[in-house]
C-alpha cells in the first residue's frame, strides 16, 4: 500500500463523495449517493470544512473532516473533528492512525488552540484511540444540544 494523505478539493469528489456516503449509511442505516456527494461537494466548493483524504494510488481509502469554530476566551480557531472513515477493506491498516495524526499537525500549522471530537457513547473504543493522541475529556465543559426540528 502506497498511503498519502492529501487535502481534499473539488478534484477529489469522486473518491471522497462514496467513502462519505459508506460512512453515513453506518448511522443511517441505507444509501444515498446524491445526498452524500452534494453534501461534500458544497463543502469543497464553499470551502468551509477542511477534508483530508487517505489514498492508495487513485483510490480513495478514508477521509477525515473538520469544522472550524472559534474560541472567544482564547481569541483563536478550534477545530471541530466531524467525521472519520476508513474503507472496510483498509482497515487494520493504519490509515485512521495517519488521517488522525494529519488533523494533530494541521491544527499546529494553523496555530489552533484545541480540536474537538464528540465521541458515540456506542463506540467507546474511541477514546483509547483518540486519547493515544492525547485527546482527553474536557474538564471544563459539558456539552448541551438544542435539537431544531427541520419543516
Amino acid at each position: 500500500m502506497d498511503l498519502s494523505i492529501v487535502r481534499a478539493d473539488a478534484t477529489h469528489l469522486t473518491l471522497v463523495a462514496p467513502l462519505f456516503d459508506a460512512y453515513r449509511q453506518f448511522f443511517t442505516h441505507g444509501p444515498d449517493v446524491e445526498t452524500s456527494e452534494r453534501f461534500i461537494a458544497e463543502r469543497l466548493s464553499k470551502a468551509d470544512s477542511v477534508i483530508f483524504l487517505a489514498r492508495d494510488g487513485d483510490s480513495g481509502l478514508g477521509f477525515i473532516q473538520l469544522y472550524p469554530l472559534f474560541s472567544s476566551w482564547y481569541a483563536r480557531r478550534i477545530w471541530f473533528l466531524s467525521d472519520l472513515y476508513v474503507a472496510e477493506h483498509a482497515r487494520k491498516r493504519s490509515v485512521g492512525r495517519n488521517l488522525v495524526q494529519r488533523v494533530v499537525e494541521y491544527a499546529q500549522e494553523t496555530q489552533a488552540a484545541s480540536v474537538m471530537v464528540e465521541l458515540p457513547f456506542s463506540e467507546p473504543h474511541l477514546a483509547r484511540f483518540y486519547g493515544s493522541f492525547g485527546f482527553q475529556k474536557d474538564d471544563v465543559f459539558e456539552l448541551f444540544r438544542l435539537r431544531i426540528s427541520s419543516s
